[in-house]
């Protein structure tokens, strides 16, 4: 029984688990190739005997593929060529190195799915050729590629181009063969009608209203002639473009106010390189109250808001339908600004009952307004049940009030409607004519219950006396 209870519970468990980590590692060491080591995040070939003729890939059911982050081949003479499927479905691939082999053909779209990958090291291979299509759509912060036979061509000017736009100072020492077998270092190849491209993206006025269309122009010129694109990233409104040699043309249309601060750009790409020529969208809108809750208590009293709107939208705050009057004790705060959007609150420093009520947002711009409300409730009044919803009057303190305010501004642009100082005014006068009455009213009820016992008082005299003379008369016989 003591041994059943020595190895049951957290000890068990770690028994379990190591077991589970050996039969992962063994399961993993069964899948790879030959001439392979497997881990669940490693792949490494170096043995060149038998040696690995093809890409290693793990067998079906085995360890899963996406966890593999490094991949690590040298002396494989037989290893010439990566197809487009080799590589897809180590989709977390982050370094790949393959040295010392006969590698000679890298298919374009090898690394297609494979947008993780960081370092290249393609080092003394039998490469005469690589396309920059390989590595286009990679964030690569290294590609060593020393060591291979290229041929002097404009199909490798690219990787002059990059060693040269490179923010490291470090080089790599790569040279190519010329015609007659010379080896030229690449830092001084120079190839006629072999140059990087240009795009001119021409446009009109692009700030524009929502709902409007708009239709951009672009031509791209090079040596070789350039192909033209256009890159609209997550553009929502509906879109169509129109290429034809190096002219094109992107018609926008029923433009969206989320698109608003979006860039666009036409892009021009040859084998040696490629350039842009990118604009930014700006969309003008009517305001739009997305957000507006009850009030929240934090470090201040807070009413939530949120607004969008371009050009940015003046704000007006009501309170019970009069312009409240910002004040050091409220105001509008605005804490963060995402382009058009502007996420803030109404802050109240120490409400009381006095400022239960309704709270309207009016938010108001050239193309047109939005206003939302809601009730503030923050305590009861004294000698009610809080939440008995008495009818609240339509005060608050002299100090609380609140004027338009353009995100920050805090200047009173309204003097038509009656603001929250003659409802201050008029609930002052209320209040003393309240005080009067109270005053009167408890000075008429002490002069009744004066007299009440004064009156008391009388009678109580009176009946002392008569028997105090009725004792003292003598008693005939």
């Amino acid at each position: 029984m003591s041994s059943w209870t020595r190895w049951h519970g957290p000890a068990m468990a770690r028994l379990w688990g190591f077991c589970w980590l050996v039969v992962g590692f063994w399961r993993a060491a069964l899948a790879c190739p030959t001439s392979c080591k497997c881990t669940a995040s490693r792949i490494w070939c170096s043995d060149p005997s038998p040696g690995i003729v093809a890409f290693p890939r793990l067998e079906p059911n085995s360890a899963d593929p996406e966890n593999i982050t490094e991949i690590y081949i040298a002396n494989q003479k037989r290893l010439e060529i990566i197809n487009e499927d080799d590589v897809e479905a180590y989709a977390g691939l982050k370094n790949l190195t393959i040295v010392d082999s006969g590698l000679k053909f890298v298919a374009h779209k090898a690394f297609l799915k494979n947008s993780n990958l960081q370092h290249i090291n393609f080092t003394r291979n039998k490469l005469t050729s690589l396309s920059r299509k390989h590595f286009r759509h990679l964030d690569l912060s290294e590609l060593i590629l020393v060591g291979n036979p290229f041929t002097c061509s404009c199909d490798i000017m690219w990787i002059k181009t990059l060693q040269e736009t490179k923010s490291s100072p470090e080089t790599q020492d790569l040279y190519c063969l010329n015609e007659s077998s010379k080896n030229i270092p690449l830092a001084n190849l120079q190839i006629p009608n072999c140059g990087l491209p240009s795009a001119n993206l021409a446009a009109p006025n692009l700030t524009v209203e929502e709902g409007r269309s708009i239709t951009l122009s672009c031509s791209v010129s090079g040596d070789p002639v350039p192909n033209l694109y256009w890159d609209v990233g997550n553009l929502v409104s509906k879109h169509m473009n129109e290429t034809s040699h190096t002219q094109g043309s992107l018609r926008i249309t029923n433009i969206s106010s989320d698109d608003s601060g979006k860039q666009i750009s036409c892009v021009a790409e040859n084998l040696v390189g490629e350039d842009q020529d990118s604009v930014n969208l700006t969309v003008h809108f009517a305001p739009t109250i997305t957000f507006l809750e009850s009030p929240t208590s934090d470090h201040h009293w807070c009413i939530p808001f949120t607004v969008k709107g371009n050009p940015k939208p003046a704000l007006q705050w009501f309170y019970n339908g009069a312009i409240l009057n910002e004040s050091k004790y409220i105001c509008t705060k605005i804490h963060v600004t995402n382009h058009t959007e502007y996420h803030g609150c109404l802050q109240l420093d120490n409400p009381t009952h006095m400022n239960n009520g309704d709270y309207k947002l009016v938010a108001k711009n050239e193309y047109g307004k939005d206003e939302k409300q809601i009730s503030a409730h923050f305590m009861g009044w004294p000698g009610i049940v809080d939440g008995a919803n008495p009818n609240y009057p339509d005060v608050i303190y002299e100090d609380y009030g609140t004027a338009a305010n353009d995100i920050g501004d805090t200047t009173n642009r309204s003097n038509e409607i009656p603001s929250t100082d003659v409802a201050d005014k008029s609930g002052r006068e209320h209040l003393s004519v309240y005080a009067v009455v109270v005053i009167a009213s408890v000075v008429g009820f002490c002069l009744l219950v004066m007299l009440f016992l004064l009156k008391l008082a009388r009678h109580s005299k009176f009946g002392m006396k008569g028997f105090v003379l009725f004792h003292k008369i003598p008693l005939d016989g």
